[in-house]
């Protein structure tokens, strides 16, 4: 670990990078199964869930952005290449779907997925005193769920 000025215990930054770490290797993935849907959709909707993916995918780029830089700023060393992210929690993403609706719901469960994870880090990182760290993930939170809203209302209108 990097030495920094940064008054949290050496322990306590170390616990917060595995939990960061974690998450960033599940964002990188995130990333690339939305890109997956992103170029792989068909269907009448077509356009507008391509857009949605692409906003989609930037916005969680950006979160692992917010992730890494958190884990340096601890001490840490982000990993975020592809090998990396292919430790992610999160399961595969179906390769052969091209149906709007199908990765509209592929989409929702990873996006849920990842929340969950956000969630839980939010109690794991506050337990362990790491308040700016349960912050992030609390942000991080907060912005799966409305991206999940976002997706969620494109299947709740074809019910």
């Amino acid at each position: 670990m990097y030495q920094t000025r940064i008054d949290i215990a050496e322990s306590v930054r170390g616990n917060s990078i595995s939990l960061l770490q974690a998450c960033l290797a599940d964002a990188v993935d995130l990333f690339t199964q939305v890109k997956q849907a992103h170029w792989n959709v068909k269907g009448p909707d077509f356009i507008a869930l391509h857009q949605l993916f692409d906003q989609i995918a930037e916005i969680i780029e950006e979160q692992g952005d917010e992730l890494a830089e958190r884990i340096t700023a601890l001490g840490g060393r982000a990993d975020g290449t592809a090998r990396v992210a292919a430790k992610s929690r999160l399961a595969e993403y179906p390769l052969d779907i091209v149906d709007g609706a199908q990765h509209l719901t592929a989409v929702a469960d990873k996006l849920a997925a990842l929340g969950r994870s956000a969630r839980a880090c939010i109690e794991a990182s506050a337990e362990l005193g790491d308040a700016a760290t349960s912050d992030l993930f609390t942000g991080i939170s907060r912005e799966l769920d409305k991206q999940l809203w976002f997706v969620e209302a494109h299947l709740q209108s074809r019910r």
